[in-house]
């Protein structure tokens, strides 16, 4: 059982770099974008579509290991840091879903903005990354809040 559960860890550890290492890597690729012509710009965006996709895939084995180990482990769902890693968890499921796919959409559309939507991808991003880390401080902090 020992070793399962340290097992469980580490695919919970990888998934959660997984789902948070690729989008700082975006950064670059994102202030290329209002330059870019057509067929560079669909090489960006596939790359962004691939790491959003990614993150998505790489949060499900998160949470599947998440649930694993409190049921596995010591703490119960009423712990302060897993409700807090979970109502973090929820706002970055409705901000993931809402952020990057419209408006890497809009991208495609002639004639759209795209010194506007670099800005709005790059807060987009940068919203995520901190949702994201905000869940890792729980997670390893393990904070006592109530």
């Amino acid at each position: 059982m020992d070793l399962l559960y340290r097992i469980i860890i580490y695919l919970h550890v990888a998934s959660a770099i997984a789902s948070i290492g690729p989008f700082f890597i975006l950064m670059p690729i994102v202030k290329k974008l209002p330059d870019a012509e057509k067929k560079e710009l669909d090489a960006h965006l596939a790359l962004l579509k691939s790491v959003v996709r990614l993150s998505k895939h790489a949060g499900h084995v998160l949470i599947g290991t998440g649930v694993l180990l409190v049921i596995l482990g010591p703490w119960t769902w009423k712990t302060p840091w897993i409700v807090g890693t979970l109502a973090l968890l929820f706002a970055s499921l409705f901000f993931l879903a809402r952020a990057f796919s419209p408006t890497l959409r809009e991208f495609a559309e002639e004639g759209t903005n795209k010194l506007a939507l670099t800005a709005k991808l790059k807060r987009a991003i940068w919203t995520y990354i901190i949702l994201l880390m905000s869940m890792l401080w729980f997670m390893v902090v393990k904070p006592n809040l109530w």
